[in-house]
């Protein structure tokens, strides 16, 4: 079975760019199937109000089950007070089995890895370059799995992706996805020094075609074994889609009275690629 990691789905509400405008699924499933991608995992666009873009992804989800599985996307400072509300919403009425968290937002708070402690879900976090914090991570969460996409720079960073794959080999917590990674020979060292086992396919659709994603897949010329862990295996593991999960405890968060407005612009306008 192939998965794809890494997909945003729906209307956002910013209307600066594709990013938080709308993410159409219509000409992306027809890329999947063409390209044999048997199911994909959604999460909104950017957007100012994560509970109603989650809801609206829940639909999406729930007219077909058996192609989607969906991730809660969570603000970590507007949402402040209410991630266990919003993700326990997600995650027990919506079947969803992850969360979604992007730096372009704030940076992720103990409140956000608590609530994925408790949920025994995995966080996929774009950490926009800073990949420092994954050090932080695996420490004070070691039984939290994080999946960084992009080797960690969505914005083509070499230094960042580079740097990654030194946590990457090191926690055993700490997994990435391959979406957006231009830098092949960053792939190949990826999976020589951190195994197959911490590799996850995704796609970062709409937007990028998932067949292209998926060749880059097939091109590392894995073995059988390590190459369906990476299309499937590996995210299988993380999220064990077939089991609905019951809370543990958790700390109480201060709920934020007002939300804090937001700007939007472009999640990568203010990252610099040299040479590019």
């Amino acid at each position: 079975m192939i998965i794809d990691c890494h997909c945003h789905a729906g209307a956002g509400d910013g209307l600066t760019g594709p990013w938080d405008t709308r993410a159409s699924l219509k000409e992306f499933l027809r890329w999947t199937e063409e390209a044999g991608i048997d199911r994909t995992v959604l999460f909104p666009a950017f957007h100012s109000d994560y509970r109603s873009a989650n809801r609206d992804v829940a639909r999406i989800v729930g007219r077909r089950p058996d192609r989607f599985f969906g991730f809660a996307f969570v603000h970590p400072e507007q949402d402040r007070g209410r991630v266990r509300e919003l993700v326990g919403e997600a995650v027990e009425e919506h079947g969803f089995v992850g969360i979604k968290v992007h730096r372009h937002d704030a940076r992720i708070t103990r409140e956000i890895c608590d609530t994925a402690r408790a949920y025994r879900l995995p966080v996929l976090y774009d950490v926009v370059g800073e990949v420092s914090v994954c050090e932080l991570l695996a420490r004070e969460y070691p039984d939290v799995a994080f999946i960084i996409p992009h080797l960690g720079s969505f914005a083509d960073d070499w230094k960042a992706q580079q740097a990654f794959i030194d946590p990457l080999s090191r926690h055993a917590n700490i997994f990435t996805d391959t979406s957006g990674v231009r830098r092949f020979d960053l792939l190949v060292q990826a999976v020589a020094r951190a195994g197959a086992d911490k590799i996850l396919f995704g796609s970062d659709g709409p937007w990028l075609h998932p067949g292209v994603e998926l060749a880059k897949i097939h091109a590392l010329k894995l073995s059988p074994r390590d190459e369906a862990l990476v299309l499937g295996g590996n995210w299988l593991r993380l999220t064990n889609p077939s089991g609905r999960r019951r809370p543990a405890s958790l700390p109480l968060m201060p709920r934020r009275a007002t939300p804090t407005p937001r700007e939007f612009r472009d999640p990568w306008a203010t990252q610099t690629t040299p040479g590019n």
